[in-house]
Formats: structure tokens, C-alpha cells, sequence
């Protein structure tokens, strides 16, 4: 176990608490992007720029002409709701650098100006899904190395019935710069793990359970195991170290690492953003009294070929239902007006 004796002072953790609960999720959402602009306002011009150069060498076309077919006007980020798919891709090691490689995560994120709120939906690797670049059903991690995020949005879209207005896509070997460009993070490791590192050495990573700090290596061996539980336990650790990892950076020291950090960032992300979108995303964390909702698909294990997620069909309705609304495409009312005429007969 590693500990690091430059941990945050007292009044830094104090505040960051205090405010944690409405606005963590909300920038750990946007870790790669928005949470550099938060924290480069007071820091310089000089840095301002290097964060637009950051995200203007990081963007990249979803390869849609016009946006969503979903939506039937162009949307603008700083009066619309819109929505955000963010992509994270293993490709280290033996796993392969070449090609698209498959998703590891995903997780969709609407954001409801009106209401000041956001609602992220956690979306388990190895759904059994329908896959339209392919015109086949497989798991939805698979959409990636068929076609990108293009593919991806595709099956989201498909699979939801919502709009996706931007991607976000990292690479998850970006933990490691960032973390250690962080001088490490603090989590609570739940069990004792043996990884491989991000050069697949088998048991190269060795973590005992309990509090403690972890370098770049350590953090995505963090990330990714899942040997002793399954995706949707994987997807808390990677909560866990987002946050970790946004509580390290709003610290003072973090400020004088500010350019490494967006040189870390930007050599491993790649979005349809812009900067000037992104930039509008902050209004949500400054405004106050964020409303945050994490929401997640139930269902059960299916063996076939292969083990899939078999998401339930009650709980993928009602998922729709509430990215809908929470989108502004339809109106709570609607939802439920057949089932009140009937009640009145």
C-alpha cells in the first residue's frame, strides 16, 4: 500500500465536502474537460489557451451529418437540454492500440437546464443489444470495434430512443498519467487484488484491502478488475476513483500541474465537443443546488454462446421514459394519460 504525505490540507477537504454532494458528479462527469476549465479560471490567459488547444486537437466527428436524426432542430448547449455519451476504452497491452477496440464503459448523461440537473445512466459492458452497423444482436461493448463512436451512438440511440448530442471518449491508460500527474489518488480497495499492469504483466499489481493511495498503475488495475464481483461493482470503483481523482485535483498543489495535467488529458481523449460547448457545461456546476440522479438498468445473466446482460424490459421503459422527460421530448403527463382514461371508464 502507498501513502502520500502531501494530502490535501484540512481547509481544502473541508470545502471540497461541502460542496461535494451537489456538484461532484457533475464534474467528475466531465473529468477529462470541463474540471480543467473550472480550475484554469485564476490560473493565467496563457493556460486558458492551452486548454482550447487541448480540446480543438482532441475533437473529432461522430460522423453525423446534422447531429441526432432523433432530434428535428440543431441544439444549442447553452438553452437545450442535450445529452452526453462518454466512452471509455482499454486498449493497453495485449488488449491492442490498433482499430476502435471495445468500449469498457459507458455512461450517459442528461442535462435539464430548466431544472438544474443531471441524470446519469450507467450502461453494463455486456448488454445483449442490437446492433444496427452490424444488423445483429451481440453485447454493446462490441459496437465500439465495429465502428467507433459513431457505431456506439448508433446502438445507444437505438436501444434508449433518445438523442446523443456529443461523445466523449478515453482512454483508460489516461488514468495513469493523470493519476500520477495528481501524485496519486485515495480510495478504499473493497478486497485484496492481483492485476496485471498496463503492460498485461500478470500480478504486477498487488493491493491489500483498505484506505489507501495509489499511483497511475495501481489506479487502473483499480479500475478494471472485476475477478471478484461483476460490471456493475466495476462501474462503482470507477465512481470511486473519478472521484478520487477530482478531489486530488481541486486541490492548490493541482493548480501548478495544471498544464501537465491537460497534456495528459488531451493525448488520451477525443470528443465532438468544442471548446465553446464545453465551456457552457460549467454553468451547471456554478449555478448551485445541482440535482443529481444515477440511474441504472436492471436485468439478469444470459448464457448462450457467450455470457450477456440481459437488460429487463420494465426497467428499459422506464428508463426511456425518464431520459425522455428529463430531455424535454415528452411531458411527465403523457406517460401516463392511457392509464388514467382508463381508470376514469
Amino acid at each position: 500500500m502507498k501513502k502520500d504525505n502531501q494530502a490535501p490540507s484540512r481547509l481544502v477537504k473541508r470545502e471540497v465536502k461541502k460542496k461535494q454532494r451537489n456538484k461532484k458528479l457533475i464534474i467528475s462527469l466531465v473529468v477529462p474537460i470541463v474540471l480543467l476549465f473550472l480550475l484554469i479560471i485564476s490560473y493565467g490567459v496563457s493556460v486558458f489557451f492551452k486548454a482550447q488547444q487541448v480540446v480543438d486537437n482532441s475533437f473529432e466527428s461522430d460522423g453525423r451529418d446534422g447531429g441526432s436524426e432523433l432530434r428535428e432542430d440543431e441544439i444549442d448547449p447553452n438553452v437545450d437540454n442535450v445529452s452526453i455519451l462518454f466512452i471509455g476504452v482499454d486498449q493497453g497491452g495485449t488488449r491492442g492500440n490498433s482499430g476502435h477496440g471495445l468500449s469498457d464503459a459507458l455512461i450517459l448523461a442528461t442535462l435539464n437546464k430548466e431544472e438544474n440537473s443531471v441524470k446519469l445512466l450507467s450502461i453494463p459492458r455486456d448488454s445483449y443489444v442490437y446492433v444496427p452497423e452490424r444488423d445483429r444482436y451481440t453485447k454493446i461493448n462490441h459496437a465500439h470495434s465495429y465502428g467507433g463512436a459513431k457505431a456506439t451512438i448508433e446502438t445507444v440511440e437505438n436501444l434508449l430512443e433518445v438523442p446523443i448530442d456529443y461523445f466523449v471518449r478515453i482512454n483508460f491508460d489516461a488514468f495513469i498519467d493523470i493519476v500520477n500527474t495528481l501524485n496519486g489518488v485515495k480510495v478504499d480497495v473493497p478486497y485484496e487484488i492481483k492485476e496485471m499492469d498496463s503492460n498485461d504483466t500478470k500480478g504486477a499489481i498487488h493491493l491489500l484491502p483498505g484506505e489507501q493511495w495509489l499511483n497511475g498503475e495501481e489506479a487502473l488495475a483499480f479500475a478494471r478488475t472485476r475477478k471478484k464481483d461483476n460490471d456493475i461493482e466495476r462501474g462503482k470503483r470507477q465512481q470511486q476513483l473519478i472521484s478520487a481523482m477530482v478531489d486530488r485535483a481541486v486541490s492548490i498543489n493541482t493548480l501548478f500541474n495544471i498544464e501537465s495535467l491537460m497534456t495528459a488529458v488531451g493525448d488520451n481523449m477525443s470528443t465532438s465537443m468544442n471548446f465553446k460547448d464545453i465551456v457552457s457545461f460549467t454553468n451547471y456546476g456554478l449555478k448551485g443546488n445541482l440535482k443529481i440522479e444515477s440511474l441504472n438498468l436492471e436485468g439478469s445473466d444470459l448464457w448462450t454462446d457467450a455470457y450477456y446482460f440481459q437488460i429487463d424490459e420494465q426497467s428499459l421503459a422506464e428508463t426511456k421514459q425518464i431520459l425522455q422527460e428529463h430531455l424535454g421530448l415528452t411531458s411527465p403527463a403523457s406517460a401516463y394519460s392511457t392509464e388514467d382514461s382508463d381508470d376514469n371508464l
